[in-house]
């Protein structure tokens, strides 16, 4: 299957390292609006908006190249002239890479092994040398901000000779932070007091090979604790690379596919114990299926994961306990393998010491008990295995807990549904491999209800996900023995929030990320047809605020940008 999959591991060739003297180049700042005619990566997403003060701009590293997967060191001190409170601080990075031949890669910068930023590259051409920005809101971030810092930057990166194969795309990258000082006109916002990296035994993101797998932290927190989140990503790499496409081990080799059923979910779990659940998101990467997918335009956040925050704040009164705890994170169902990194975000009763509570319910089960329906037939006429295979998942739980705080006793609850449904359509071929279609309807949802009572207040925070992903694909040999591929895509991200006090709306807001890709190509020829690609971002909420930014690419190139109401 995935004929021109983007599926390549360093460690299991052998390489041949190029000349030191090979070409290099520096960091091209792409520009900040879409190009029409350009190749150049680009999104509808929108930029961090800005506040009115003037920043302090602090770089982390300017022209650093990546060839290899040695990761690069930087230090990081605070702004003198802009000492904080912050009412914002944000993130920015511009990437290049060399023209010629190179796959994409997975680029994480950490500072004090928080994680900062975490995406992947685009691909170049042999006359293309793919240039695009990024930036988040890091503001959460701030308390590692205030103090000197060690950071790192890996892109794992190889350029030389492998299987008489030359790949020589350099990867380059600038990366700096911004903080905007607070005023009466754009204040401070309340900030995490700690920030704790979860990661690997490398300070960065740790490999998680199969469902016992995890990563994880020894706690010893403050002893007024009052709310805690973790922000996770769970990246999909190497045989999990396409984990929308696996099936049940069963049928692995009959069907060309990965095995462990198309179900993955990051688990969450304080002392061995369950206290969330995480969606993975179907990322799919610039060499993903058919690199003419995704260029310019790339998949759904490609170049910048979002995390998905996960409330822990019932747990607050146990890690008040002056004990040491831990945290871990775990994907069930991993198949070799997902990338995890996380950011525990600690905020502290500021008029107490010390906090008590504990948790009063916990209704998560350890592991998910996923349903699988199979209908495969073989056809031993023409050795093909057609059918269906439907694999899904439900989970609904509560997890309540309390704190006694300087303000009074504070009651959390967190009430989840957890859905995830993947059907999948099959005609292959194992043993000529001249036939194999694989269509795919998947979706994750998460309806998430945060109660929180304070005496006779209560305030509840409603969050609804969806992660729909149809994804058609067809490989086939046809009679002058040309080989075929035919993809389309439909990707989606989807979510609503309703905050409510004393049971009435008070702020309400919808986002909706869309990528539709289309291609066919002829392996035999190289050449490839039916090209197009569409992107589009809308937000708006309850207080006015809208944004709407449509992108059209035909061929490699930009055609079109559509904004359908007043940026921010």
């Amino acid at each position: 299957m995935l004929k021109n999959a983007s599926l390549f591991l360093a460690s299991a060739v052998v390489l041949t390292a190029l000349p030191a003297s090979f070409a290099r180049a520096q960091v091209v700042i792409a520009p900040s609006t879409p190009q029409i005619g350009s190749s150049n990566p680009v999104t509808a997403a929108p930029l961090v908006s800005r506040p009115s003060t003037k920043p302090c701009i602090v770089p982390l590293f300017t022209d650093l190249a990546f060839d290899n997967f040695t990761p690069a060191t930087f230090n990081y001190a605070p702004p003198s002239d802009c000492r904080g409170p912050w009412a914002k601080v944000v993130f920015t990075a511009d990437f290049t890479v060399s023209e010629g031949r190179q796959f994409d890669r997975t680029a994480s910068f950490y500072l004090g092994h928080a994680s900062i930023y975490y995406g992947t590259t685009a691909e170049p051409r042999a006359a293309l040398s793919p240039s695009w920005h990024v930036e988040r809101d890091v503001t959460d971030l701030s308390a590692i901000f205030k103090s000197d810092q060690t950071g790192e930057a890996n892109i794992g990166n190889f350029v030389g000779v492998s299987d008489g194969v030359t790949y020589n795309g350099i990867i380059y990258a600038n990366a700096a932070l911004e903080f905007y000082p607070a005023s009466w006109r754009d204040p401070a916002p309340a900030v995490p007091d700690v920030v704790v990296p979860v990661n690997g035994s490398g300070g960065d993101a740790g490999t998680l090979n199969t469902t016992t797998d995890t990563i994880s932290q020894t706690l010893n927190l403050p002893e007024n604790v009052e709310s805690v989140y973790l922000d996770v990503i769970a990246q999909n790499q190497s045989g999990d690379e396409f984990f929308y496409f696996c099936v049940p081990n069963d049928q692995a080799n009959n069907l060309l596919s990965c095995g462990n059923t198309p179900f993955r979910e990051t688990e969450i779990a304080i002392d061995g114990k369950p206290a969330g659940v995480a969606p993975v998101y179907p990322w799919i990467f610039t060499g993903g299926i058919d690199t003419a997918l995704w260029e310019p335009i790339p998949g759904n956040q490609t170049l910048d994961f979002k995390p998905y925050r996960v409330n822990l704040t019932p747990f607050a009164g146990l890690l008040s306990d002056g004990n040491a705890h831990t945290v871990a994170i775990s994907v069930f169902n991993a198949n070799s393998y997902f990338l995890a990194t996380a950011n525990l975000l600690v905020y502290e009763d500021h008029n107490g010491r010390k906090v008590t509570g504990g948790v009063m319910e916990n209704t998560l089960s350890a592991a998910p008990d996923p349903t699988v329906d199979e209908n495969i037939a073989f056809n031993s006429k023409t050795g093909e295995y057609t059918g269906t295979i439907s694999v899904g998942s439900k989970r609904s739980f509560a997890i309540k807990g309390y704190v006694n705080t300087s303000h009074g006793r504070v009651e959390t609850t967190v009430q989840q549904n957890v859905n995830f449904i993947n059907t999948q359509e099959f005609d292959v071929n194992p043993v000529t491999e001249a036939q194999d279609l694989q269509n795919v309807q998947q979706n994750t949802t998460v309806d998430s209800y945060v109660t929180t009572r304070i005496g006779l207040f209560t305030r509840t925070s409603e969050e609804h996900f969806a992660y729909p992903l149809n994804l058609n694909y067809h490989f086939w040999i046809d009679a002058s023995g040309n080989e075929l591929q035919n993809t389309s895509v439909d990707q989606k991200f989807t979510l609503t929030k309703v905050d409510r006090f004393f049971g009435i709306p008070d702020f309400a807001s919808s986002t909706l990320e869309e990528t539709k890709a289309q291609d066919d190509v002829n392996f035999s020829t190289g050449a490839t047809s039916n090209n197009a690609t569409s992107q589009t971002y809308q937000y708006e909420d309850s207080r006015g605020g809208c944004y709407s930014e449509t992108l059209t690419a035909t061929n490699k190139a930009l055609t079109g940008v559509s904004k359908g109401c007043k940026h921010e």
